[in-house]
């Protein structure tokens, strides 16, 4: 195979916030043609990506003695799919955050006693939770009431969800103990409120690219801690203007419920440029080995090429790689196949190149 000169250029921990890019220095990079072997669909070329930053809210939470003669319950939501929250953002999957925040908000307003001992969703800032555990104590005779709730959040939500995240379930279960303390009730009714009115999902489509997301928030993490409560989201925009109000929301919405905010994990997005001489060289590589049109568009989600291309200007990128399955779940898996094709077409675009 006659290959050009070339630089490899490995980063670490892109999942957990591009951190690798991050701390790339620029002026070590020589070339200024970028092909990133980073992709989830088999014939697809990137070559624009969101930017996106998280957001973490810390709601200050003070602890009770839970009220005598109460009984430790379990409310679990589990089933959905998750997924990433960039790339499945657009197939309005189930969040099981929001699920139990609305069933327990709605036993709330409905004059049902309950206390909530800890509420913990989600585990990863970009996946969409799959699953939540909140241990509450229950007033005596409220189990049933209690258990219509969460029934029929259940219902409501499979209506929502129908088609998209079939597998939902919602259980009230008796817990042999939720510990010795509960949240006191303002701080309860806040976290409640908070999570309900927090952004999630597709914001806004591209109107540039059709059937792209331009802007989506992830309601992502909820661990409850002994006088606080961790909430993370994230965010992401193709607009920095765009993205920039989102934030501005969330803080908002956490500024009225008493928490703090910290933004952490930002990177930038990459805008297309559909001149691309690399873009161009790709697509017809493409083309020639397998007798069709590579698709070209932006994607949902951070590339370290949005990172790269702010700290070299100039740089000319594109993006492809396999086709990837269940990204930020249990489920994800490579297809063998579409690397074989990857292969083929990385060597002939690098024999082009070298021509």
């Amino acid at each position: 195979m006659v290959r050009p000169p070339l630089e490899l250029l490995f980063t670490v921990d892109e999942e957990t916030g591009l951190t690798g890019a991050q701390g790339l220095e620029g002026k070590l990079l020589r070339a200024r043609t970028l092909l990133n072997l980073d992709s989830e669909e088999d014939g697809v070329l990137f070559v624009g990506c969101a930017g996106g930053t998280d957001t973490t809210l810390t709601l200050p939470a003070g602890r009770m003695a839970h009220e005598p003669g109460n009984r430790p319950f379990k409310l679990e939501v589990a089933g959905l799919r998750g997924g990433h929250s960039g790339l499945n953002i657009v197939e309005n999957r189930g969040n099981a955050i929001k699920v139990a925040a609305h069933a327990l908000l709605t036993a709330l307003e409905s004059g049902i006693g309950f206390q909530i001992a800890s509420f913990h969703g989600g585990g990863k800032h970009n996946a969409i939770p799959r699953e939540t555990e909140v241990l509450l104590y229950v007033a005596p005779g409220e189990e049933r009431r209690l258990q219509e709730v969460a029934e029929e959040t259940l219902r409501g939500f499979q209506d929502v969800l129908g088609g998209v995240d079939d597998g939902l379930v919602v259980h009230l279960l008796p817990a042999s103990s939720a510990g010795p303390r509960v949240l006191q009730h303002p701080a309860a009714e806040r976290l409640l409120r908070l999570l309900v009115a927090l952004p999630h999902g597709v914001l806004a489509m591209s109107r540039a690219i059709p059937g792209l997301v331009e802007t989506s928030s992830n309601l992502a993490v909820v661990e409850t801690h002994e006088s606080t409560v961790r909430i993370v989201t994230s965010s992401r925009s193709s607009v920095a203007s765009a993205l920039a109000g989102v934030l501005a929301q969330i803080r908002a919405q956490g500024t009225l419920a008493g928490a703090d905010s910290e933004l952490t994990n930002g990177y930038p997005g990459w805008k297309p440029n559909l001149a691309s001489p690399a873009l161009a060289v790709v697509k017809r590589v493409y083309t020639e080995v397998f007798g069709r049109e590579p698709q070209v568009t932006a994607i949902h989600a951070g590339l370290e090429c949005g990172l790269i291309g702010e700290k070299v200007p100039g740089m000319d990128m594109v993006s492809f790689g396999p086709q990837l399955e269940g990204v930020h779940s249990p489920d994800e898996r490579v297809h063998v196949p579409s690397v074989a094709r990857f292969w083929r077409a990385l060597g002939r675009t690098l024999e082009e190149l070298a021509g």
